[in-house]
């Protein structure tokens, strides 16, 4: 009867070893879903604040196309509290010519930056085009 005993607390023994071995391999498991899920929301929150720069950079440069009448210079405005520093400069391009050869006269390179303070480090995106001058003028 002793040899019936004996081999069941050897299962008994394999069993625990099993049961801690399941243990080890779903944390490793659970250990690399949080890992990954972690990284997930990093990026979807990288992606969402590039979007928020990309629409606030295109919000100001429809604006400065849609002015009556362009003058060259450059303007700083904040953007609310969001710590977004706008800068639009409007520069006259004097030597500028299509493919004849013929000069375009009054236009303007129009640009569009912004500048904020993000994870310790400055960035800054910024956004162009041309506009002829007169484009709203009768």
């Amino acid at each position: 009867m002793s040899s019936f005993h004996s081999g069941r607390k050897g299962q008994r023994g394999f069993l625990l070893l099993e049961v801690i071995l399941a243990l080890a391999v779903f944390s490793a498991a659970a250990t690399g879903f949080a890992v990954a899920m972690h990284r997930m929301a990093a990026a979807a929150g990288l992606a969402q604040n590039e979007l928020r720069i990309t629409r606030i950079l295109d919000s100001a440069l429809d604006e400065t196309l849609s002015l009556p009448q362009l003058e060259e210079g450059r303007t700083s405005n904040p953007i609310g509290k969001s710590g977004i520093e706008m800068t639009t400069a409007i520069t006259l391009l004097n030597n500028l010519e299509n493919k004849d050869g013929v000069k375009l006269q009054e236009t303007y390179l129009i640009t569009v930056s912004a500048r904020w303070y993000e994870t310790g480090v400055w960035k800054e995106r910024a956004a162009e085009t041309w506009r002829y001058g007169r484009m709203y003028q009768p």
